[in-house]
């Protein structure tokens, strides 16, 4: 096992450079390329002053350099290998070590990258770490439910709404969530925009009782606010894997060793709980290995919908400013983050079921 971790880890590099040479390249020869919106932002400039403009934006990020040059040099400054400066221990000038990756600056905001995806990826790893557990705690137990009432009207009832939920798309449903349940019109239960309320800097962390009676606090703020993206998020993931759970459940009930097991005289929990259960579970890992890129993806939509300031609202901001240095960095983190998910689901495929080795 520890053989193949420490294969896939190493695979995990060339994976990466390809992800990030595509997004690169794609943004390079883009009509007007990565500049042309730094540039055009500025529309009153003079013939002279434009001229100018062009020259610095070339000189500091190397954009009259070929373009796999500029690539090069991108994956020399986020790699964590490779040439470092004159410093204590290297009086002589260069020396090849370990160092720490440099994620650049922005171009827009001109401020650096990796400042800004350490304020933006807790919060999307915030919304997936609500979002996967309730996902899975009511696909198992709704496919669970529906197969053992194979046929009957729950199982009926709950494909027919599962179904119907599969089929509403995120954008449409975030922006009905807002018009019903956020305005002002309708409901107004929940705010429309944002983590946190303006005046989250002056709350305790925990909720408390004060002379103006009960204070949310800065942590039933924040879960307030996160009500409708997690809706958002979570109804598409358990409608799918609710049906396939019902079917891996369903398959496993059939087995020799169900029917050994209640032969056995053990009762039906035990038998559904401790043994149909365990082996149901291969097809979820399977799509949990995917899970964690697809809800990254969904975050995008999410955060977009609703302003959370997360990774999927800074990498749109990124590509309609075309700022590559941000673009390329959220790439590589996403990138990173999907392939430990595989990795994981792989691992767990071993705890799961005895009978799968990665061992030669």
């Amino acid at each position: 096992m520890i053989d193949y971790i420490i294969r896939r880890l190493l695979l995990m590099v060339p994976t990466l450079v390809g992800i990030t040479a595509v997004v690169f390249f794609v943004m390079a020869y883009s009509p007007g390329g990565v500049g042309a919106t730094l540039i055009s932002r500025d529309a009153e400039l003079r013939p002279a002053e434009r001229r100018a403009l062009e020259e610095y934006y070339n000189r500091r990020y190397g954009l009259n350099l070929p373009r796999p040059l500029q690539y090069l040099r991108w994956l020399g400054r986020v790699s964590p290998v490779g040439p470092k400066s004159a410093q204590e221990g290297f009086p002589r000038g260069l020396a090849f070590g370990l160092k720490a990756p440099d994620l650049g600056e922005s171009m827009s905001r001109h401020r650096p990258v990796g400042a800004m995806i350490l304020e933006a990826l807790p919060v999307t790893l915030l919304l997936n770490l609500i979002t996967i557990p309730i996902i899975y705690s009511v696909s198992i137990y709704l496919g669970i439910h529906a197969a053992r009432h194979r046929g009957k009207l729950q199982d009926v009832g709950s494909g027919t709404v599962l179904l119907g939920l599969w089929s509403i798309p995120s954008i449409w449903a975030g922006v009905m969530l807002i018009g019903f349940f956020a305005s002002r019109e309708y409901l107004k239960l929940f705010p429309t925009t944002g983590l946190h309320d303006v005046r989250a800097e002056s709350m305790l962390f925990l909720p408390s009782f004060g002379p103006d009676g009960f204070q949310r606090g800065w942590l039933l703020d924040t879960l307030y606010h996160l009500v409708l993206p997690v809706i958002c998020l979570t109804y598409g993931g358990f409608a799918f894997l609710a049906k396939l759970s019902r079917g891996a459940v369903l398959e496993a009930l059939m087995a020799d060793y169900v029917r050994t097991a209640r032969a056995k005289g053990l009762s039906e929990k035990a038998v559904l709980y401790n043994h149909v259960l365990r082996n149901s579970l291969l097809p979820l890992i399977t799509v949990a290995a995917h899970l964690l890129p697809g809800l990254i993806a969904g975050a995008v939509v999410v955060e977009t919908i609703f302003g959370i300031p997360g990774m999927g609202k800074l990498t749109i901001d990124a590509i309609n400013a075309r700022d590559r240095e941000v673009v390329l960095a959220t790439t590589l983190v996403a990138g990173v983050l999907s392939l430990i998910g595989i990795l994981i689901a792989d691992i767990c495929y071993a705890i799961a079921d005895p009978r799968v080795s990665y061992d030669k």
